[in-house]
């Protein structure tokens, strides 16, 4: 369904050390900034994009928006929410763990990252 995610940010070096450690969890390259300032991940068939916004304004989060990240296990979304910390990202909502949701249970975590995106690491636990 989707091409690409792109996300603004005003710091592309603070953008970059951030995902690199968290994109890097998941087994993803570290990314490379392009000849127009935009940082560029790709792995498994995705792109995601992170670029100062083109209309010169400030990079604000989306109210209401969070971007998910597939994990492979709680343990993998562990990992990804202590890279997350470590690397400029700020703990939001409940701790990592399970929660019973309408498709089952998942293991969720929940950062923001230096910009002030929202960014969820989803793991289905168990299906209904």
């Amino acid at each position: 369904m989707f091409s690409h995610v792109m996300l603004g940010a005003d710091d592309i070096a603070a953008a970059k050390r951030f995902y690199d450690a968290i994109l890097g969890v998941l087994g993803a390259p570290e990314g490379v900034v392009d000849p127009l300032g935009r940082l560029v991940y790709s792995h498994k068939g995705a792109r995601f994009l992170i670029s100062k916004p083109i209309d010169g304004e400030p990079a604000t989060h989306a109210n209401g928006a969070t971007l998910g990240f597939a994990m492979d296990s709680p343990e993998q979304a562990d990992a990804w929410y202590a890279a997350g910390l470590a690397h400029g990202g700020t703990a939001i909502e409940d701790p990592p763990g399970i929660r019973n949701v309408p498709v089952g249970k998942v293991y969720l975590a929940y950062l923001r990252d230096p910009t002030g995106n929202k960014l969820c690491a989803r793991h289905l636990v168990e299906a209904v």
